[in-house]
């Protein structure tokens, strides 16, 4: 990070952004070129060591899958709190924002009792909310995908002149 004074280390911060993101943009590269798509996405940490895991879902076909069978890594961005603001000059506008970049391996959830645990912490993670229930059936018809967070940075550009001000 080449702007060290916007770095977010306090792991509450982190926490708190990544929990109230709506969604993410998924980096893959497909062929030597980047494909970019954003999706909701659920978060956890690993029981065993405590890496974030990430948590997507869709199609049961498509481009994307594609590109993950032939390449498991990704990377991942996502924002909050985005905001222009106005200088007395050009080179003074800029924008405020809070957002996460993470790198991982992504892969695609096999097991049925992961699929349907993983399908209510994407939705506790979008809605607040913990009561949704699914079944095999149900999670038969969608694709769902475990990203295992190797490297995550947080950043922050607060309002110039404001308490968080930079240096």
């Amino acid at each position: 990070m080449r702007r060290r004074e916007r770095e977010i280390t306090d792991q509450n911060q982190i926490q708190e952004i990544l929990d109230t993101c709506s969604y993410l943009h998924l980096g893959l590269v497909d062929d030597g070129m980047p494909y970019v798509v954003p999706l909701n996405y659920g978060i956890t940490k690993d029981e065993t060591d405590g890496h974030y895991v990430l948590y997507l879902h869709g199609a049961n076909e498509g481009r994307k899958l594609d590109i993950i069978r032939k390449n498991p890594n990704c990377c991942f961005t996502m924002e909050r709190n985005v905001a222009p603001f106005e200088g007395r000059m050009a080179c003074q506008y800029g924008m405020i924002y809070e957002c996460i970049m993470g790198f991982g391996t992504i892969t695609i959830v096999e097991d049925v009792t992961e699929k349907i645990n993983s399908l209510k912490i994407l939705m506790k993670t979008q809605t607040g909310r913990d009561d949704f229930e699914f079944d095999e059936r149900m999670v038969s018809i969608v694709t769902v995908m475990r990203i295992d967070v190797k490297e995550l940075t947080a950043k922050q550009r607060p309002l110039p002149g404001s308490s968080h001000n930079e240096k």
